[in-house]
């Protein structure tokens, strides 16, 4: 059979379609003959790809180790160890030696490297057991075959990569063998309807972690001699029949016809849905033209592959439907190494995904058009949002200018549903007397700001904060890259107005600049107020209004500190908010990935909540401003009231207290009221594990426990004037049961 080879930009493509050989030459002698033939012309390939309905690429560093056969073999032709075994005078064993030496090298070496090395190795031994045996000529004949011949070809094949990993693992090898190839040679994969290529054969190593997320399998494995841990994923589209892959690619390629308007891709769920009808109409209708039947189920079940790779985006969508990623980092050059994920429990890890240039190419596109904003040579950084089935994101690309090496980008994961108190219980990031006494600083209209590094849980501890307000009050959120959980809140009943302000990142002029925008929110009615992000010149004018009392409900944002200092040193000195006006600020929260002992596990805490008190000048930490109401202890792996707190010596909760007729001059009354709140959040977490019903700590139960607990309250203390906190607990922890029960 003739192979159609071509090699372009360092890139030998051989095109196997219809080969009886399959694609492979770790399987196949045929392909791998052929592929030595053409590295022998051309000994400066950096890759290999071969072509069928998917193509396989071998990368750089398995494309040299057959480089090196191929020039080995050449060494062997041009040292003439060949030729010059007739030159052996009178010998009879010339021509016996002669075929079988130019078999060796020009067809076995070719066809099986391996193979031949030991097929030479076992003649050598034979040479010198005769050589032993015999006297007079015959033995000088022998010597010369060995150390002129066989020994020198030994020489050269022992310094080829593939033979240095294969003569530890020779003994009893069965010539004709390829199980050595299978595990030296994995190609990446990419069927042609995709441009994400993926590694097939999983690392050699220790699965330490199963799940499934619908098809899609996932392994965790812990790679002997490294830190970093390999997530490797198969979906659904990995693992078709050949037929299916030949199906989808001809659908692509007619669906690539029709691309996505701009205005269809700002309309996702719409997109996907035409998308997917039309892809199920053309997939039967290619079906039938080759006269194959397809079942409905597999039919669905094409289409929504087709989907994903049209009109979706891609390989995206399967690692952003996994709740337990965090980020995805795809780097520059695309193509030249994989796609790398944070995992919740295993943290970096390498995955057997490889995005390409068009990936990239097509990413930006669709990034782009989504977001509305530029992203070319003069705005080479660009903040897009995304929302897919299964999960949201928010997306940093860049590119050529800031990336010289080409497109790059960033993902950071948003869980589908918004965070709440009760899933921060149970992983522990922030403990019931935290969660008892945030609700009930959030139901008094207080101001904070959560503050921590990136990647700390601070967006995420804003929006759980959000589900502490009351349905009851209007929430204005603003952000410049949306990634607060409005569209979740608004499902479950809550009034709220987004707004989206320019990013300080890209500055794109169409959008509002964030003070600006701000100034607009103050306008559109009493609001509880939540900023994404204080990271500009927004913060002006939101101390402005909180100074002034434009604002009587909660206000809260997110904040990048360390500290308490650290987030006044950030708004008076980089964002020129008065110290004066920081007073504003009722509290800061402190978030923090803490490390553990051996350096190689990170984990999220909430470490610090300080309240900021109002007599200071200029310098709340030399003037004792800042007060400490609880600290993290990693002793005890959980937050530690201080002495203030436990003694009623809060400045905030004493402010609290002074307006509400029960609770002025009643310090124990408010810390019950707390207490109460935490026990009922760790409540909900009980139930749920104790009934394995996860969903007890989403949302929805989350705001309508809440409401529960409010009713309820109020019926008590109209009842008996008085709040008692036991009572409350029992009637709630009853309409719990009975909440649990109707489903």
């Amino acid at each position: 059979m003739v192979f159609e080879v071509e090699i372009k930009n360092s890139i030998l493509r051989m095109n196997c379609l219809g080969s009886i050989y399959g694609a492979s030459l770790e399987d196949s002698e045929e392909i791998f003959s052929r592929i030595i033939d053409e590295l022998i012309k051309y000994p400066s390939v950096s890759s290999i790809v071969l072509s069928e309905t998917r193509e396989y690429e071998y990368d750089y560093s398995q494309t040299r180790m057959l480089v090196e056969i191929a020039n080995a073999i050449k060494t062997i032709v041009r040292e003439r160890r060949l030729t010059s075994i007739r030159n052996f005078p009178k010998c009879p064993y010339t021509p016996s030696w002669f075929n079988w030496v130019n078999a060796l090298v020009n067809v076995r070496l070719k066809k099986d490297p391996i193979g031949a090395y030991v097929t030479l190795i076992r003649e050598i031994r034979h040479v010198k057991i005769k050589a032993e045996k015999i006297h007079g000529i015959e033995k000088e004949w022998h010597k010369q075959y060995l150390e002129q011949i066989l020994l020198p070809i030994k020489e050269i094949l022992e310094k080829c990569k593939l033979i240095q990993i294969a003569k530890p693992r020779i003994l009893g090898y069965h010539i004709g063998d390829r199980s050595l190839y299978r595990e030296v040679f994995h190609p990446s994969i990419r069927p042609n309807f995709m441009y994400t290529k993926y590694l097939a054969q999983p690392p050699h190593g220790e699965v330490i972690q199963r799940y499934r997320i619908g098809e899609t399998e996932i392994e965790i494995f812990r790679i002997p001699e490294k830190a970093r841990y390999f997530y490797f994923v198969v979906p659904p589209e990995f693992k078709l029949a050949e037929d299916d892959y030949m199906l989808l690619d001809a659908a692509r390629r007619i669906l690539e016809e029709r691309r996505p308007k701009e205005f269809e891709i700002k309309d996702q769920s719409r997109l996907r849905e035409t998308f997917l009808n039309i892809g199920q109409e053309l997939l039967r209708d290619l079906a039938e033209e080759s006269g194959v039947a397809i079942p409905p189920k597999r039919l669905r079940r094409l289409a929504e592959i087709l989907a994903r790779y049209t009109a979706g985006f891609g390989i995206l969508e399967v690692l952003l439907e996994d709740e337990k990623i965090q980020d995805i980092y795809i780097n520059a050059p695309l193509g030249r190494s994989p796609i790398f994920v944070f995992h919740e429990e295993f943290e970096e890890c390498e995955t057997n995904l490889i995005s390409t240039p068009p990936d990239g190419e097509r990413w930006a596109t669709r990034f782009r058009l989504l977001s509305g904003r530029p992203f070319d040579e003069a705005n080479p950084v660009l903040d897009a949002e995304l929302e897919v089935i299964g999960g949201k994101a928010r997306i940093a690309l860049i590119r050529e200018r800031l990336s010289p090496d080409g497109i790059a980008l960033a993902i950071r994961r948003h869980r589908d549903k918004p965070w709440t108190y009760p899933l921060f219980l149970k992983r522990k990031y922030l403990n019931e007397l935290f969660a008892g006494f945030m609700s009930f600083v959030i139901d008094y209209g207080r101001s904070f700001l959560i503050a921590g590094g990136r990647g700390s849980g601070k967006t995420s501890l804003l929006g759980a904060s959000m589900l502490e307000i009351l349905p009851r009050y209007r929430i204005i959120t603003l952000e410049d890259t949306l990634e607060l959980p409005v569209t979740a809140l608004r499902k479950i009943g809550y009034n709220i107005e987004r707004l989206k302000a320019r990013s300080v990142i890209t500055h794109v002029e169409t959008e509002l600049p964030a003070e600006e925008a701000l100034r607009t929110a103050l306008r559109l009615g009493d609001s509880c107020l939540i900023v994404g992000e204080v990271r500009s010149t927004e913060a002006r004018a939101l101390y402005e209004a909180m100074r002034i009392g434009a604002l009587a409900n909660v206000v809260a944002g997110t904040i990048h500190g360390e500290s308490a200092y650290g987030v006044f040193d950030r708004v008076v000195n980089d964002l020129g908010v008065p110290p004066t006006s920081f007073k504003a600020t009722d509290l800061i929260i402190i978030c923090n990935r803490l490390r553990t002992p051996d350096g190689l596990h990170m984990f999220r805490r909430v470490v610090e909540v300080v309240e900021v008190r109002k007599h200071w000048k200029s310098d709340p930490l030399e003037e004792n401003g800042f007060v400490t109401l609880m600290r993290y202890s990693a002793k005890e792996d959980t937050l530690k009231p201080s002495d203030v707190l436990l003694n009623g010596e809060s400045w905030v909760l004493n402010q609290i207290a002074e307006r509400i007729r029960e609770w002025s001059g009643n310090w124990a009354a408010v810390w019950e009221n707390i207490l109460l709140r935490g026990k009922i959040l760790s409540t909900i977490v009980e139930y749920s594990e104790k009934l394995q019903k996860p969903e007890l700590l989403e949302a929805k139960t989350r705001v309508k426990a809440n409401e529960m607990f409010h009713l309820i309250a109020e019926n008590i203390k109209k009842e008996i004037g008085t709040l008692d906190s036991k009572r409350i607990y029992d009637e709630w922890v009853s309409w719990f049961k009975d909440y649990i029960k109707s489903g």
